[in-house]
């Protein structure tokens, strides 16, 4: 049923983007460079709408709450102003003002008779910021900031550090003031480069790292600083997304990721980081846009984006629609249908309602399997890329994923708020894959088929208060809370995995899957695991140019005994109390040196069947993390770099009188350098450049394991780096190139450290076209990943994946 749904949605979305086409009888290019004074014709009407129209002309980062303008009209504009002229001819007589935010942007404001400290920034997300051209200035003022290195995007979006972001349970913070690393990769930017996976989103972040290619199952996830990631987010609620399938992208305004330790912003988790996506919100002001794309060989997607206010219900709303169908360039054959909704009221001018739903039901038939390593004993055998060799046809990999949340928000007055959350996420897995060890250099393997079914669920509610007081001269910013979290998990009655046949890299296979699937689930959970916490922050503003943060986290997490075997205990609870201490210090007002250090707790596990010791619940740990960083954003360069120290405890094997037992023995230590630089030396071109350190260890291991102390930990390359550039053609309005190199560091397949996986270097380019289609916005993007077609193995470790052969997107979205 969800597979029709996708294919209508595709075919109406394209007869749509056809139809727009044929009616485009006059195409006029987009004006891609913001000047003093430029011709405008602003319709009269809805003052919201004017004041949008006028920002997306202008090229200016503009945000308001559209109940400011509710029921306002403007006479519109028609001739040259300068932006200030402009704004200030539709304001006239409004009692409402142009006011020039922190991040660099602007906002709408009611004029008041005395001055009032600004009201914090919305989530992000939250804010409607509007940048049409291909290198848009940050504001009005040349001097405002540019884009910080920080923040990944492309495009050169109009906001810097001071831009704000959800930090977990620190609550709305700039990235300038937040004391870890953290980059943020906007909606627009993605679709300029037809990202799919975190991989792609990340490209130039390169501490972020993910081994499966695009349009294939993420079956391994994403690492960040070397450490695998499981902590991801969606507005704040936790989302199992483990074997398989990234998070739709398509919902989501913004995904960020959080590097390091996040015990105290997010309690039981993994210890690499945090992936958080901002769910898309109603605009401020009604916008439609219909996107259509094609990827070689036969791969045809759309999207349609719609949000607008309902003056009757006093509601805003945004929806989302599309989908994906046709055969990738990996052989892969691709069925995708997503939507979302998001829903805001205002009930009172200081309660406000909130609602979101996603949804996407995604099928990917016959794709490469995922190769094992760990029987390979002399170097690896050479990468192909003739993908139909390696796919079985009746292979494939199926995930439902729904979210539901909704929220109060309540502002008791300027200085304290109250926001209560409660949601709900589900994903369902059904799982008919192969996978292939390999045997030898010649490129020998043995097929195995996994064929299983679960479903994860999770049940969370949240308060938190955020408030300012002072004590005496010193300014504290509190964020205090609670909450209850709870995950179950339940798997399907049935289970296969076997090695059902034998192949070669580089030969066809003519082999079939003849067990048929029984993806029906047990009635009873397979797991359940619940966590109780509370938390409590601190920012204290010691003076302009110092400030603290203090921050406890209490969390209670229970394991529950739902094995049903009453001569084994799999139960497990514990509790504990988890720090964060940072002291950052402001040299300028646009830098920040931090030092922070921080504990993350990391939950324990049953020890799986294969073991000699199944059964045996193994204790949760703790990790420790210590990061001195710098965070720089003058234009035109832009500076962040970070030096830290994690420490891990190690789950290994252990060999004992001839069995394999899973123990928990030594630690895997972490320390690093990232460094980030930006350069903008004129408004047509700006350049990138990133690079990791990573240098790792296995350390304090018990006698049976000193084989391996001192060696490195298995899927750690150490070194990696990216350099990427933008530059807007002048002759050519509207048009921009953009590209990126990559470079991944070898490392070992295992923590022997005897066979390494070659180090790859990959190059990605693409362009971006603005202009007018018929009178209104239209973009063109196109991109090629993998320009050179360089052949490589994408590993963690023991697993791998074959590389992603050079493949390519074009698109074509029109706003109304």
């Amino acid at each position: 049923m969800y597979a029709q749904q996708g294919k209508n949605v595709l075919a109406q979305a394209i007869r749509i983007a056809v139809l727009s086409t044929a009616l485009g009888i006059s195409v006029t290019a987009y004006a891609a460079n913001e000047q003093a004074q430029q011709h405008y014709e602003i319709k009269s009407g809805q003052l919201g709408q004017a004041l949008s129209s006028f920002a997306m002309q202008s090229g200016v980062a503009l945000s308001f709450d559209p109940a400011l303008t509710k029921g306002m009209n403007t006479q519109g504009l028609s001739g040259s102003y300068s932006i200030a002229d402009g704004f200030e001819q539709l304001l006239k007589g409004t009692q409402l003002q142009l006011v020039q935010r922190d991040h660099g942007g602007w906002s709408i404001e009611k004029i008041k008779n005395t001055p009032q400290r600004s009201k914090p920034v919305r989530e992000v997300g939250q804010l409607n910021s509007i940048a049409v051209n291909g290198m848009a200035q940050s504001a009005v003022d040349g001097n405002a900031s540019q884009l910080p290195v920080i923040k990944v995007a492309a495009d050169d979006q109009p906001v810097g550090l001071k831009k704000r972001t959800q930090s977990g349970v620190l609550g709305n913070k700039s990235i300038l003031d937040t004391p870890f690393s953290v980059t943020v990769v906007e909606s627009n930017d993605i679709a300029k480069r037809g990202a799919k996976t975190l991989g792609q989103i990340f490209i130039n972040d390169p501490a972020v790292y993910s081994q499966s290619a695009a349009m294939a199952t993420d079956w391994w996830g994403t690492s960040v600083r070397g450490l695998g990631v499981s902590n991801y987010y969606v507005d704040g609620f936790p989302m199992a997304l483990n074997w398989g399938g990234d998070f739709p992208s398509e919902a989501a305004e913004s995904v960020t990721v959080l590097k390091g330790l996040t015990g105290f912003m997010y309690g039981f988790g993994s210890p690499g980081g945090a992936i958080s996506y901002q769910l898309k919100r109603p605009k401020d002001s009604p916008e439609t846009s219909v996107e259509v794309s094609y990827r070689n060989p036969s791969t045809f997607s759309a999207l349609i984006d719609t949000s607008n206010y309902l003056d009757a219900v006093d509601l805003g709303y945004r929806f989302v629609v599309g989908g994906d169908q046709g055969k990738a360039y990996n052989d892969a054959e691709q069925n995708r249908f997503v939507t979302s909704l998001a829903l805001d009221k205002k009930i009172t001018d200081h309660l406000k309602w909130t609602a979101n739903f996603t949804y996407e039901n995604n099928k990917t038939e016959h794709e490469p399997p995922v190769f094992d390593f760990s029987a390979i004993t002399e170097k690896l055998p050479k990468v192909t890329y003739d993908y139909d060799n390696l796919t079985v046809d009746n292979s494939f990999y199926k995930t439902n994923t729904f979210t539901a949340s909704t929220g109060l928000g309540w502002e008791i007055n300027e200085d304290w708020n109250v926001k209560y959350q409660f949601g709900y996420t589900r994903k369902l897995h059904e799982s008919n894959l192969t996978f292939a060890s390999l045997l030898n250099t010649a490129g020998d393997y043995d097929g195995t088929i996994y064929q299983f079914a679960g479903v994860s669920e999770t049940l969370m509610n949240q308060a938190m208060l955020t408030g300012n007081l002072a004590t005496g001269k010193i300014q504290h910013e509190l964020v205090a809370g609670g909450g209850y979290t709870k995950s179950t998990d339940r798997w399907s009655k049935q289970s296969y995995w076997s090695t059902d046949y034998t192949a070669n890299l580089y030969s066809p296979t003519s082999f079939r899957i003849a067990n048929t699937p029984d993806f029906s689930l047990e009635p009873d959970i397979g797991s359940q695991t619940a966590q109780s916490y509370a938390f409590l922050s601190d920012t204290i503003k010691l003076n302009e140019q110092w400030q603290a943060i203090l921050g406890l986290r209490h969390t209670y997490y229970d394991q529950e005994d739902v094995d049903h075997d009453p001569t084994v205990d799999s139960g497990y609870n514990t509790k504990e109390t988890t720090p964060t201490i940072a002291l950052l210090y402001k040299f300028v007002p646009e830098a920040t040196l931090y030092a922070s250090y921080v504990e993350s707790l990391e939950a324990g596990s049953r020890v799986g069947e294969k073991y000699a010791n199944a059964g045996e619940v193994l204790p949760a740990t703790i990790s420790k993390q210590y990061e001195l960083g710098v965070k720089y954003n003058v234009n035109p360069f832009g500076i962040t770099a970070a030096l830290f120290k994690m420490q891990r405890a190690a789950t290994m094997d252990s060999i004992q009188d001839g069995l394999k037992y899973l123990t928990q023995d030594g630690l895997t230590n972490y320390q690093g350098l990232e460094l980030s630089g930006t350069y903008k030396p004129t408004n047509a071109l700006k350049l990138g450049l990133g690079m990791m350190y990573l240098d790792a260890s296995i350390d304090e291991v018990a006698e049976a394991n000193k084989a391996i102390e001192g060696k490195v930990p298995a899927g750690l390359a150490k070194w990696s780096g990216v350099a990427n550039a933008e530059y807007a053609i002048q002759a050519i309005d509207g048009l921009s190139l953009h590209g990126n190199v990559r470079y991944n560091g070898s490392s070992y397949i295992s923590s022997d450290n005897t066979i390494q996986v070659p180090a790859y270097t990959l190059v990605n380019t693409g362009l971006s076209y603005k202009f007018k289609l018929n009178g209104h916005d239209a973009v063109v993007n196109g991109n090629i990943n993998n320009l050179l077609n360089k052949k490589y193995w994408a590993s963690s470790g023991t697993w791998a994946s074959i590389g992603e052969a050079i493949n390519g997107v074009v698109s074509l979205k029109v706003n109304w």
